[in-house]
């Protein structure tokens, strides 16, 4: 087995082989002065499983070529198996027609990572479940929720505790946790005039004195989370904390959460970090673990989802 990272989040990958005690494979990644991508590996893969890792984040464009082209040199230098290891999933969110004359790009993506000459996808809380549908591949989607759990029993008092689905759309994400946790379920109604801009109307459940917890798959601009955060609190809430997977945290979301009435945002570092967070109120937890683990499990013909049971 070898491990192979691509440029998108290099600190996590280096968590992931210090866990599984095994070297990076040596790769060199760089730009023409066109803005071509070259890619040339620098040791012999014939006949090996590899786990190429890469999250398709900003810049999604360039990411998402690396990853394709990655592939392309893993397959053509005759690797048994490819597994792409795609933490964030870039385009999960374009995953039917909205209107007309639209495009599908998360299945066109997947084609082109399957196209590319990928054996396996292993991926962490797709923002919708049928993307695993647009491959012609096996699909792994790991679920965060384990971890993001074990950190809320941490750090609240249950008894006091009511987790809120910033959407109806996330109710399910937020009805799992809550099970977990044995504790209520609060949704926010809200209405979206258009992407990336969201207007609440009100809150469905008791939340007076309570400490709420938004649980969302993805925050980009923080035009959600903070807009729930200030009804939350107009409705009585204790305080408003949020946990979420994957922070994007494209502009202005560091502002808006920084000015907002969230007492903390919690993601994982399925993304990059970026090095204003902490004065922000983001703390970061890894998902390092859970990768290995399954990594470790694919490799041992092992079931991965026993790891959610």
């Amino acid at each position: 087995m070898k491990l192979m990272t691509c440029n998108s989040n290099k600190a996590l990958s280096n968590e992931i082989a210090s866990i599984l005690n095994l070297p990076l494979t040596d790769v060199t990644i760089k730009k023409f002065a066109d803005e071509e991508m070259f890619v040339e590996i620098n040791e012999n893969v014939r006949g090996q499983d590899v786990y190429l890792i890469q999250s398709t984040s900003k810049p999604a464009n360039d990411h998402l070529i690396e990853l394709l082209i990655c592939i392309d040199a893993l397959k053509r230098a005759s690797a048994k198996q490819i597994t792409a290891v795609i933490p964030y999933f870039g385009y999960a969110r374009q995953d039917r027609k909205p209107g007309p004359r639209t495009p599908i790009s998360a299945k066109l993506v997947a084609n082109l990572i399957t196209t590319s000459g990928a054996n396996r996808v292993l991926t962490i809380d797709l923002h919708a479940g049928q993307i695993q549908g647009f491959f012609d591949i096996p699909v792994d989607n790991l679920y965060a929720a384990p971890i993001l759990v074990n950190d809320i029993k941490k750090n609240f008092t249950l008894k006091n505790t009511i987790i809120t689905s910033p959407d109806v759309g996330g109710v399910v994400r937020a009805r799992y946790i809550a099970n977990k946790l044995d504790v209520n379920l609060a949704i926010v109604d809200k209405r979206r005039e258009k992407a990336n801009i969201s207007e609440v109307l009100n809150i469905i459940g008791d939340v007076k004195n309570k400490d709420c917890i938004l649980i969302d798959d993805i925050v980009d601009t923080a035009g959600t989370l903070s807009n729930a955060a200030d009804a939350l609190i107009s409705e009585g809430a204790k305080s408003v904390s949020a946990y979420v997977t994957h922070g994007v945290f494209s502009d202005p979301a560091l502002m808006r959460i920084k000015s907002s009435k969230l007492k903390e945002l919690v993601t994982t570092n399925t993304i990059k970090k970026i090095s204003s967070e902490e004065e922000n109120k983001i703390r970061r937890l890894s998902i390092a673990p859970l990768i290995a683990e399954a990594v470790k499990r694919i490799d041992n013909y092992s079931s991965v989802s026993s790891l959610f049971n």
